[in-house]
Protein backbone atom coordinates (compact mmCIF):
# COMPACT_ATOMS: atom_id res chain seq x y z
CA UNK A 1 0.00 0.00 0.00
CA UNK A 2 1.16 3.33 -0.73
CA UNK A 3 1.75 6.38 1.41
CA UNK A 4 -1.66 7.94 1.08
CA UNK A 5 -5.39 7.08 0.15
CA UNK A 6 -7.49 9.01 -1.41
CA UNK A 7 -10.79 8.48 -1.34
CA UNK A 8 -12.60 7.30 -5.29
CA UNK A 9 -15.97 9.73 -3.53
CA UNK A 10 -13.75 12.31 -4.24
CA UNK A 11 -11.80 11.89 -7.53
CA UNK A 12 -13.81 13.68 -9.57
CA UNK A 13 -13.13 17.57 -8.04
CA UNK A 14 -9.87 18.16 -8.87
CA UNK A 15 -9.70 21.39 -6.71
CA UNK A 16 -9.86 19.36 -3.77
CA UNK A 17 -7.42 17.78 -1.87
CA UNK A 18 -8.90 14.81 0.42
CA UNK A 19 -6.26 11.45 1.54
CA UNK A 20 -5.73 9.74 4.75
CA UNK A 21 -2.34 8.25 5.31
CA UNK A 22 -1.35 4.73 6.08
CA UNK A 23 2.10 3.82 8.37
CA UNK A 24 4.23 3.14 4.83
CA UNK A 25 6.67 5.48 3.06
CA UNK A 26 8.42 6.77 7.08
CA UNK A 27 11.51 6.94 9.15
CA UNK A 28 10.08 6.25 12.87
CA UNK A 29 11.31 3.07 13.71
CA UNK A 30 9.57 0.47 16.09
CA UNK A 31 6.67 0.26 17.09
CA UNK A 32 6.01 3.33 15.37
CA UNK A 33 7.22 2.27 11.98
CA UNK A 34 7.28 3.96 9.58
CA UNK A 35 4.63 6.74 9.05
CA UNK A 36 3.96 8.35 12.19
CA UNK A 37 2.01 11.74 11.80
CA UNK A 38 1.04 11.65 15.39
CA UNK A 39 2.38 15.08 17.53
CA UNK A 40 1.54 13.48 20.52
CA UNK A 41 3.43 10.18 21.10
CA UNK A 42 6.82 9.28 22.26
CA UNK A 43 8.49 9.14 18.68
CA UNK A 44 11.17 11.67 18.51
CA UNK A 45 9.51 14.85 16.91
CA UNK A 46 12.29 15.39 14.25
CA UNK A 47 10.61 11.79 13.00
CA UNK A 48 6.70 13.06 12.65
CA UNK A 49 8.07 16.35 11.03
CA UNK A 50 9.83 14.42 8.45
CA UNK A 51 6.90 12.10 7.83
CA UNK A 52 4.20 14.99 7.76
CA UNK A 53 6.77 16.16 5.02
CA UNK A 54 6.99 13.53 3.47
CA UNK A 55 3.12 13.26 3.43
CA UNK A 56 1.96 16.17 1.88
CA UNK A 57 4.41 16.02 -0.60
CA UNK A 58 2.82 12.88 -1.93
CA UNK A 59 -0.56 14.10 -1.49
CA UNK A 60 0.43 17.09 -3.74
CA UNK A 61 0.22 19.80 -0.81
CA UNK A 62 3.54 20.81 -0.33
CA UNK A 63 2.71 24.11 -0.59
CA UNK A 64 -0.51 24.49 1.37
CA UNK A 65 -0.96 25.33 5.33
CA UNK A 66 -2.47 23.13 8.16
CA UNK A 67 -4.96 23.18 10.43
CA UNK A 68 -5.41 21.10 13.42
CA UNK A 69 -6.12 20.47 16.87
CA UNK A 70 -5.34 18.80 19.82
CA UNK A 71 -8.36 16.42 20.39
CA UNK A 72 -10.10 15.35 23.51
CA UNK A 73 -12.60 12.93 22.47
CA UNK A 74 -15.16 15.76 22.96
CA UNK A 75 -17.92 17.64 20.28
CA UNK A 76 -16.30 21.06 19.86
CA UNK A 77 -15.90 22.69 16.71
CA UNK A 78 -13.32 24.96 15.36
CA UNK A 79 -13.71 27.47 12.43
CA UNK A 80 -10.51 28.37 10.85
CA UNK A 81 -8.73 30.41 8.13
CA UNK A 82 -5.54 29.94 9.63
CA UNK A 83 -3.09 27.87 10.12
CA UNK A 84 -2.21 26.44 13.67
CA UNK A 85 -2.37 23.72 15.75
CA UNK A 86 -5.26 24.31 18.47
CA UNK A 87 -6.71 22.74 21.74
CA UNK A 88 -9.72 21.19 22.56
CA UNK A 89 -11.75 20.96 19.12
CA UNK A 90 -12.61 17.19 17.43
CA UNK A 91 -13.35 18.48 14.18
CA UNK A 92 -12.60 21.91 12.26
CA UNK A 93 -14.32 23.24 9.04
CA UNK A 94 -12.91 25.94 6.86
CA UNK A 95 -13.80 27.90 3.59
CA UNK A 96 -9.94 28.76 2.91
CA UNK A 97 -8.56 28.11 -0.48
CA UNK A 98 -5.24 26.99 0.50
CA UNK A 99 -5.44 25.44 3.88
CA UNK A 100 -5.85 21.90 4.88
CA UNK A 101 -7.78 20.88 8.03
CA UNK A 102 -7.11 17.29 9.20
CA UNK A 103 -7.64 14.61 12.27
CA UNK A 104 -5.54 12.24 13.72
CA UNK A 105 -6.56 8.72 14.34
CA UNK A 106 -5.28 5.17 15.31
CA UNK A 107 -8.57 3.46 15.38
CA UNK A 108 -11.45 6.18 15.77
CA UNK A 109 -12.94 6.57 12.92
CA UNK A 110 -11.94 10.14 10.81
CA UNK A 111 -15.04 11.80 8.70
CA UNK A 112 -14.05 14.13 5.83
CA UNK A 113 -16.88 16.50 4.44
CA UNK A 114 -16.87 18.52 0.88
CA UNK A 115 -19.69 21.09 0.50
CA UNK A 116 -19.42 21.18 -3.44
CA UNK A 117 -21.85 24.35 -3.29
CA UNK A 118 -20.03 26.97 -0.92
CA UNK A 119 -17.07 25.45 -1.45
CA UNK A 120 -16.12 24.40 2.31
CA UNK A 121 -14.34 21.29 4.24
CA UNK A 122 -14.76 19.42 7.07
CA UNK A 123 -12.52 17.28 9.17
CA UNK A 124 -14.50 15.00 12.05
CA UNK A 125 -12.37 12.69 14.85
CA UNK A 126 -15.29 10.82 15.79
CA UNK A 127 -14.13 8.21 18.65
CA UNK A 128 -17.13 6.25 20.78
CA UNK A 129 -17.60 8.99 22.68
CA UNK A 130 -18.06 11.88 19.37
CA UNK A 131 -20.32 9.21 17.74
CA UNK A 132 -22.90 9.00 20.69
CA UNK A 133 -22.51 12.79 21.31
CA UNK A 134 -23.33 13.37 16.89
CA UNK A 135 -20.17 15.41 16.47
CA UNK A 136 -21.03 14.46 12.87
CA UNK A 137 -24.21 16.33 13.15
CA UNK A 138 -23.18 19.14 14.83
CA UNK A 139 -20.18 19.68 12.79
CA UNK A 140 -23.03 19.59 9.66
CA UNK A 141 -25.08 22.07 11.55
CA UNK A 142 -22.17 24.32 12.17
CA UNK A 143 -21.38 24.48 8.57
CA UNK A 144 -24.86 25.31 7.76
CA UNK A 145 -24.56 28.11 9.72
CA UNK A 146 -21.47 29.33 8.77
CA UNK A 147 -21.04 28.88 4.80
CA UNK A 148 -25.44 27.54 4.00
CA UNK A 149 -24.59 24.20 3.36
CA UNK A 150 -27.67 21.98 3.18
CA UNK A 151 -26.77 18.26 3.17
CA UNK A 152 -28.03 17.89 -0.98
CA UNK A 153 -24.95 19.14 -1.59
CA UNK A 154 -22.19 17.84 0.67
CA UNK A 155 -19.82 14.58 -0.16
CA UNK A 156 -18.79 12.85 2.67
CA UNK A 157 -16.30 10.03 3.23
CA UNK A 158 -16.21 7.81 6.61
CA UNK A 159 -13.18 6.76 6.89
CA UNK A 160 -10.48 4.09 7.90
CA UNK A 161 -11.16 2.60 11.43
CA UNK A 162 -11.86 -0.04 13.96
CA UNK A 163 -13.91 -2.72 12.23
CA UNK A 164 -16.74 -4.24 13.92
CA UNK A 165 -15.82 -6.93 14.98
CA UNK A 166 -12.67 -6.02 16.43
CA UNK A 167 -14.86 -3.02 18.55
CA UNK A 168 -15.56 -4.93 21.60
CA UNK A 169 -16.90 -3.04 24.34
CA UNK A 170 -18.63 -3.53 27.68
CA UNK A 171 -22.64 -2.69 28.52
CA UNK A 172 -21.81 0.97 29.19
CA UNK A 173 -20.60 2.13 26.06
CA UNK A 174 -22.94 -0.65 24.35
CA UNK A 175 -26.05 0.76 26.12
CA UNK A 176 -25.56 4.24 24.37
CA UNK A 177 -25.70 3.05 21.00
CA UNK A 178 -28.82 2.44 19.09
CA UNK A 179 -29.64 -1.30 18.63
CA UNK A 180 -28.79 -1.55 14.52
CA UNK A 181 -25.18 0.05 15.77
CA UNK A 182 -24.23 -2.81 18.14
CA UNK A 183 -24.25 -6.69 18.07
CA UNK A 184 -24.36 -8.85 21.27
CA UNK A 185 -21.33 -11.14 22.12
CA UNK A 186 -22.66 -15.05 22.28
CA UNK A 187 -20.27 -15.54 25.28
CA UNK A 188 -20.05 -12.74 28.33
CA UNK A 189 -21.83 -9.62 28.58
CA UNK A 190 -20.14 -7.80 25.62
CA UNK A 191 -21.17 -6.04 22.48
CA UNK A 192 -19.20 -5.19 19.44
CA UNK A 193 -20.04 -1.70 17.77
CA UNK A 194 -20.16 -0.53 14.44
CA UNK A 195 -18.33 2.98 14.17
CA UNK A 196 -18.81 3.09 10.19
CA UNK A 197 -22.31 3.05 10.23
CA UNK A 198 -23.24 4.73 13.42
CA UNK A 199 -21.40 7.83 11.10
CA UNK A 200 -22.91 7.17 8.17
CA UNK A 201 -26.59 6.87 10.08
CA UNK A 202 -25.87 10.44 11.01
CA UNK A 203 -24.64 11.93 7.70
CA UNK A 204 -27.90 10.25 6.17
CA UNK A 205 -30.25 11.67 8.89
CA UNK A 206 -28.70 15.05 8.38
CA UNK A 207 -29.76 14.35 4.74
CA UNK A 208 -26.77 13.52 2.91
CA UNK A 209 -27.55 11.38 -0.05
CA UNK A 210 -26.75 7.77 0.25
CA UNK A 211 -24.54 8.11 -3.29
CA UNK A 212 -22.71 11.11 -1.79
CA UNK A 213 -21.84 9.00 1.08
CA UNK A 214 -18.18 6.93 0.72
CA UNK A 215 -16.98 4.51 3.45
CA UNK A 216 -13.54 3.02 3.48
CA UNK A 217 -12.61 -0.95 2.97
CA UNK A 218 -10.18 -0.76 5.14
CA UNK A 219 -9.80 -1.77 9.06
CA UNK A 220 -6.92 -0.61 11.51
CA UNK A 221 -7.07 -3.94 12.85
CA UNK A 222 -7.75 -6.40 10.21
CA UNK A 223 -5.38 -4.20 7.92
CA UNK A 224 -2.77 -3.55 10.90
CA UNK A 225 -0.06 -3.93 8.53
CA UNK A 226 -1.39 -1.30 6.51
CA UNK A 227 -2.43 1.40 9.70
CA UNK A 228 -1.95 2.20 13.04
CA UNK A 229 -4.31 0.45 15.94
CA UNK A 230 -4.04 1.39 19.24
CA UNK A 231 -6.56 -1.07 20.40
CA UNK A 232 -4.30 -3.72 18.56
CA UNK A 233 -1.08 -2.32 19.54
CA UNK A 234 -1.42 -1.85 23.36
CA UNK A 235 -1.05 1.86 22.52
CA UNK A 236 2.31 1.63 21.51
CA UNK A 237 1.84 2.84 17.94
CA UNK A 238 1.81 5.63 15.67
CA UNK A 239 -1.20 8.16 14.08
CA UNK A 240 -2.88 8.68 11.03
CA UNK A 241 -4.03 11.72 9.34
CA UNK A 242 -6.94 12.51 7.57
CA UNK A 243 -6.91 15.80 5.73
CA UNK A 244 -9.44 17.69 3.31
CA UNK A 245 -8.49 21.22 1.86
CA UNK A 246 -9.21 23.02 -1.44
CA UNK A 247 -6.42 24.60 -3.44
CA UNK A 248 -5.83 27.63 -4.02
Amino acid sequence: MAIYHKPLLFSSFPDLIAAESTRHGGVSPIPFDSLNLGINTSDDAANVDENRRRFFLAIDAGTCSFASSHQVHGTEILYTTEPGRFDGYDALITNKPGLLIGVTVADCVPVLIYDQEHQAVAAIHAGWRGTVGGIVTKTLMAMQERFGTSAEQCYAYVGTCIDECSFEVGPEVADQFAPEFKRADSIGNKSFIDLKAANSGLLVDFGVPLAQIGISPFSTVLNNADFFSYRAEQGQTGRMLAVIGLRK
